[in-house]
């Protein structure tokens, strides 16, 4: 019998993901199997509420990705009863979601993917000195000084000899598959540490145009921004400063910081450039310069690529299609009045939770039968991947001047081919290829805000819809954005004024997914098809490749009725 590991929970921040790996006899991953353990239950909880009020539900998904199932509701309720947003609405929310990719790439390159190829332990016999040259070699970043160096390698001795690594407890330091020398591993973790402080400021950007985060406001028909120079009591003179010193400073931290750690780490592991998986890739775009309905201004474009084939973007991706996006429970623990062969289109989704899985505890799945909690989201009947890398691929497929010259400056410091990006590597570089670009985003619109705000607009809303008498009796709507792990859908039916169905297929469900009913394999499972192992019993390359995804499976949800009580429970194992 071939060998069977399991890694679970798999995420670093927010769990619910199931790794099950069976192995070869040269220790290779043979086939593998991704389940999601916990029910997320948000769309029976819309039902028959107000629809405005749908992005304050919808955002409780997740406090990772925070803002971006808001600006997939509102996008989708304005859908649906014909609302259109002011300008400087659509502006925020571009700056907004610019800041959310932002923070989030720079988050998960080094809290939740960096200690997959950074030796935490291994800094410790580093030479400070030699850490400074290394790092005055390749950035200006001004925090890097022999004496910063040996500051940091005290507190680190620190942690260790106390015998508690606290951030850093939980890994498999000292793996034969860490190839970084102690000096790179030490500047690594200072600026882990300087990452960990950083990220918090950027943040403010939400605060100032939302009121908080996580979870900013968000306001059907526009924003809640309340925009007035002179007052203090709205957003003001003062506070649009300190937006822009945000916006320097981030992608002042970017350039001296992220991408030279990004360029550095990745030439010590060139080896890995496998991970690729489907070759399958799909984006609906985002980042409208004007009406949202116009495609044709997202500066990320919509479309899709198959096979790997960069000579061929399918342009005419459309969700509303039935015939394009669908999800199947055939290895799913849901089930259709219909059947569970067919795939629906969102619009007429169901959520019917049936678990037929093995008696909790279990050893390991039933991957012949059910064995997850998210379906199976299909386009036009292809697996694909949906992220950083699928974005990426087909602006550059598209000859996207900006994408393009970042795409061709990496892989020329890498000394890579182009078949590098088809990898967990080229997975890991895309992040930050995209993350320079959105931070440039948000200068930019930060921009086009203050030229309106000079010209003497201040509007951020428009009623032209919010009355529910105005909106037609029946009706359904689509929204939508590329959130920072991938294509993210909602999809509304308005009935009498309340929500008579909702469906979220969100990025992790396109990529965790478990097999169709024809078995073929969702992105995770088919980007660990073939990866060799070091030591199977510290499967730390299941972590590398299943990390670069930047795995997040906080759609899960209890089901509670109006008095809090709890209905359903589904238990982790």
């Amino acid at each position: 019998m071939a060998k069977r590991i399991v890694v679970d929970p798999i995420p670093r921040i927010e769990g619910h993901l199931r790794i099950e790996a069976k192995l070869n006899g040269n220790n290779e991953i043979a086939d593998a199997y991704s389940s999601g353990t916990m029910w997320r239950g948000l769309e029976i909880i819309l039902q028959g509420r107000d629809p405005r009020d749908a992005w304050a539900y919808t955002q409780r998904i997740c406090g990772v990705c925070t803002t971006v199932h808001a600006l997939a509701s509102v996008r989708c309720v304005e859908d649906a009863i014909g609302a259109h947003i002011p300008p400087n609405a659509n502006i925020i929310r571009n700056l907004m979601n610019a800041t959310q990719q932002t923070q989030d790439h720079l988050i998960h390159f080094y809290h939740l993917h960096a200690l997959d190829w950074v030796d935490v332990v291994s800094a410790l016999s580093a030479d400070p000195n030699e850490a400074s040259r290394i790092a005055q070699s390749i950035s200006s970043y001004p925090k890097s000084s022999p004496g910063y160096f040996k500051d940091l390698l005290k507190t680190l001795k620190t942690f260790v000899e106390s015998g508690q690594l606290g951030i850093f407890s939980n890994a498999y330091w000292g793996h034969k598959g860490y190839l970084l020398p102690p000096e790179v591993n030490l500047i690594a973790v200072a600026h882990y540490l300087e990452a960990l402080d950083f990220q918090k400021e950027i943040i403010k950007i939400h605060a100032v145009f939302g009121g908080k985060n996580p979870h900013p406001n968000y306001l059907v028909g526009g924003m809640a921004s309340a925009i007035n120079p002179e007052s203090d009591r709205a957003i003001s003179i003062e506070r649009l400063a300190m937006v822009k010193k945000i916006i320097d400073d981030t992608n002042d931290f970017i350039d001296q910081v992220y991408i030279p750690d990004l360029i550095a780490i990745a030439g010590f592991y060139k080896g890995w450039l496998h991970g690729g998986g489907l070759g399958n890739y799909l984006s609906y775009g985002d980042f409208p310069e004007t009406d949202i309905n116009d495609v044709d201004s997202y500066l990320w474009s919509r479309g899709a690529i198959l096979n790997k084939d960069l000579g061929t973007v399918y342009d005419d991706v459309d969700p509303r299609d039935p015939a394009q996006i669908t999800e199947e429970v055939s290895h799913s623990w849901y089930t259709y009045k219909d059947g569970d062969e067919k795939g629906l289109h969102p619009w007429d989704g169901e959520t019917n939770p049936k678990y037929v899985g093995p008696e909790l505890p279990y050893k390991h799945l039933d991957t012949d039968h059910k064995y997850s909690w998210l379906k199976t989201p299909r386009w036009r009947d292809n697996p694909v991947e949906v992220g950083p890398l699928a974005r990426v691929l087909i602006a550059y497929a598209k000859g996207n001047d900006d994408i393009v010259g970042l795409v061709d400056t990496v892989l020329g410091k890498l000394k890579a081919p182009k078949a590098a990006l088809f990898s967990t590597l080229g997975r890991t570089a895309a992040r930050g290829i995209e993350c320079k670009q959105t931070a440039g985003f948000m200068r930019r619109y930060y921009d086009q805000l203050i030229a309106n705000i000079k010209a003497g607009d201040y509007d951020t809303f428009s009623k032209n819809r919010w009355e529910p008498k105005r909106w037609p009796k029946d009706c359904r709507g689509f929204g939508f954005t590329e959130a920072p792990r991938g294509a993210l859908g909602h999809w509304i039916h308005i009935k009498d004024e309340k929500i008579a169905d909702y469906q979220i297929v969100v990025p992790s469900t396109w990529n965790a997914s478990p097999r169709d009913g024809k078995g073929r394999s969702g992105a995770y499972e088919a980007a660990l098809k073939g990866t060799p192992m070091v030591d199977p019993e510290q499967p730390l390359e299941v972590l590398r490749t299943i990390h670069s995804f930047d795995p997040c499976l906080a759609c899960a949800s209890h089901i509670v009725d109006m008095e809090g009580n709890e209905i359903t429970q589904v238990k982790v194992v």
